[in-house]
């Protein structure tokens, strides 16, 4: 052993802890080597040197990896705070930062687009007042420091991040974007080119692994200077960073909810921290967490109230669907008027269809229809089930009974309103290829495209239908959230939201957040290129909850108003961005072995609880059933724990979870710390 010492690796395998090898190689921390594993070879990160012996035969490290370059001391220390943070093991976290595939010689086999396209260049636009105090006061801050930079739909801010990103090349540094993986859209990354030209590389799920390899190398080794990527691309080793800028900060698919369950919007403000460069966060509806660390001063604000060349913001009308059924004569000639119209258009959406497709401009029509099980609602009063315990809807399972999905209350489904005693409760569902047909019958003479999972399966797929709708070649677009998130169509003049109610009704206490968000965020898809004394773009939100929150806010452009009232809901209910909130899900093939690891982790926690009076703040919540309750033949339960004291839900969850080896084969327990989505 003399001529050798001791090192941790991280190896990629599912383990707690890194392991103990020996070598005589020059090793440092941060190399990638080659490592034995029981009978195979493993890729493994060199944490550091140790002096602790283990108790088992220690091997010898195989190789080192030529390939790949040392990884930077800062970038090491985000990898295991990521470990540490999320519960995950470190060895996996780092396969995440090296490319898919070896580097060799780049293969031109491929017919595919470029990632980037070569497009002509354009100059810097001029800023409003706004836009400019926003860039100065942020372009101010070289170290750490984390912004908010909070504007309304078409204030602009686009343009403030690529004013600072040409500070940081100026400097001599480079700058990472992160955007959520739907929006991902060609039109950014156009932006981008047409500014930075060859400068720019691209990180996202639709490119191939040979071209993933190629950009994270051009990164790596300097030949660009701007990575723009979704939540992964954070992975990548940028050299000399100087600035990180999340757009739609709010977005929940910042948050990776398999394997490592990381939130790349808070990973990115930890990562500014160690390579202490300012975090730029953008939103016109920021998450609440992002609101509330703004409001208490942690992070720096700047706002843009207005849109750029002070256009208009859309005008915002709601119809009542419930009065869509009467028994008033007046209402009856209007009802048999537009007999010929679906159930889930209003005549009033139809009209304005017709107005606006009359004058050549477009609209689109959108479903949130990420409903998971159907929402009962009474036509009559508006009236939906609540849990009396959690203050979350119930949802209908099996037409027969209605289910909390956080603390397993159950009550039968009563077709009988017991609200206003008069109206039957209905079961609602609709979806978008159904709203498609309709639309198809009404307009004939029209071109309608459909964007949703179905229909766009790839980045041409989401290319040309952005194409499509440039250059006027499409009529009316009917989607699902996919097309709420920062797309910007000049000819778009009416939006439509179908059915609001179905995201107002999810078991998830972030429901009514979600719900003000699309709404606002599609509702800002409309008329963002009126020119001054033009009329406004118009918004229809037909629902049948008009006194909902998240629409009378929405509807009055009110986000300030809408989140001081939502936090003061969360603060009695130590939900976050108040307390801290970690989720365990239970899953395996026989449902009596869930049932009974789930009471057994239940039964821990509240023994860790009594054990430790630093632990008596969290509350424990469970075992339910998941809101999935079955899914890819795995039965799931869930067990959450909800605390005010934020430095104790990682310690807790850790003891509780301990090594594991309590928990019976067949049977796996995933932890998700913060967690975005409670299905």
């Amino acid at each position: 052993m003399s001529s050798s010492s001791l090192w941790r690796v991280a190896v990629d395998a599912p383990l707690p802890e890194a392991l103990t090898y020996s070598s005589s190689l020059p090793l440092q921390r941060g190399l990638l080597v080659d490592v034995p594993l029981g009978k195979r070879t493993v890729k493994g990160l060199v944490l550091g040197p140790t002096n602790e012996v283990p108790e088992f035969e220690i091997k010898n490290v195989i190789d080192i990896d030529p390939e790949y370059p040392v990884l930077p001391e800062p970038f090491m220390k985000w990898l295991e705070w990521l470990a540490q943070y999320y519960l995950h093991p470190i060895g996996q976290v780092a396969a995440s930062a090296y490319p898919p595939l070896k580097k060799t010689e780049k293969t031109r086999a491929s017919k595919r687009a470029p990632v980037i396209p070569q497009l002509e260049s354009d100059s810097a636009l001029d800023l409003t007042p706004e836009q400019k105090q926003s860039f100065e006061d942020i372009n101010r801050h070289q170290d750490f420091s984390t912004h908010l930079l909070f504007g309304v739909t078409g204030s602009g801010k686009t343009e403030v991040y690529l004013r600072l990103l040409d500070e940081v090349l100026k400097r001599g540094q480079r700058g990472l974007v992160l955007v959520p993986e739907i929006s991902l859209t060609p039109q950014l990354i156009q932006r981008f080119a047409r500014r930075f030209g060859d400068k720019i590389a691209a990180l996202h799920s639709q490119l191939t692994d040979r071209e993933r390899t190629n950009q994270w190398w051009d990164v790596v080794e300097g030949k660009k200077s701007i990575l723009i990527g979704a939540r992964s691309a954070l992975f990548c080793p940028v050299p000399d960073l100087g600035i990180i800028i999340v757009d739609e900060e709010h977005e929940p698919s910042f948050k990776q909810d398999e394997k490592l369950k990381y939130n790349g919007r808070d990973a990115a403000v930890v990562m500014g921290k160690m390579m202490n460069c300012p975090v730029v966060l953008g939103s016109a509806t920021p998450s609440l967490e992002t609101w509330k660390n703004a409001k208490e001063g942690k992070y720096h604000l700047h706002t843009l109230k207005s849109r750029v060349a002070n256009r208009s913001l859309p005008e915002i009308e709601v119809i009542d669907l419930r009065k869509l059924k009467s028994d008033d004569d007046e209402k009856k000639k209007i009802i048999e008027k537009y007999s010929h119209l679906p159930f889930w258009l209003s005549p009033d959406l139809y009209e304005r269809m017709v107005e606006v497709l009359d004058k050549g401009d477009q609209a689109a029509l959108f479903l949130n229809r990420r409903g998971v099980a159907q929402m009962v609602v009474c036509p009559s009063c508006g009236h939906t089930t609540e849990c009396p315990n959690c203050d979350i809807s119930l949802t209908l399972h099996g037409h027969s009974h209605l289910v909390c999905h956080y603390c397993d209350y159950h009550e039968n489904f009563k077709t009988k309103c017991p609200d206003c005693k008069e109206g039957t409760i209905e079961a609602v569902g609709l979806g978008t290829e159904l709203i498609e047909r309709d639309l198809a019958r009404l307009f004939p003479e029209k071109r309608i495209a459909r964007a949703d999972r179905d229909e766009i399966q790839s980045r041409a797929d989401l290319e040309d239908l952005i194409a499509d709708m440039e250059n006027g070649s499409i009529d009316i677009l009917v989607g699902t959230q996919m097309i709420a998130k920062g797309l910007d169509f000049p000819k778009l003049k009416l939006v439509g939201l179908v059915l609001a109610d179905v995201g107002f009704n999810l078991p998830d206490f972030r429901a009514t957040e979600r719900s003000f968000q699309l709404i606002t965020q599609m509702s800002g898809r409309s008329g963002r290129h009126v020119k001054e004394g033009e009329s406004p773009g118009k918004v229809i939100i037909q629902t049948y909850n008009t006194e909902h929150e998240s629409i009378t806010f929405a509807k009055n452009h009110d986000f300030v108003g809408f989140a001081n009232q939502e936090l003061d809901i969360r603060g009695q209910l130590h939900y976050p961005p108040v307390g801290r909130l970690v989720s365990f899900r239970i899953q395996g093939t026989q449902l009596r072995n869930v049932e009974e690891t789930a009471s057994l982790l239940a039964r821990r926690a509240q023994a860790l609880k009594q054990q430790f009076p630093a632990y008596s703040s969290v509350e424990i919540l469970g075992p339910a059933e998941a809101p999935l309750a079955k899914l890819r033949g795995q039965f799931r339960y869930h067990l959450l724990l909800k605390t005010t004291q934020v430095s104790v839900a990682n310690p807790f969850s850790r003891q509780l979870l301990g090594n594991q080896d309590w928990v019976p084969s067949g049977v796996r327990i995933l932890i998700d710390i913060d967690p975005m989505s409670l299905l």
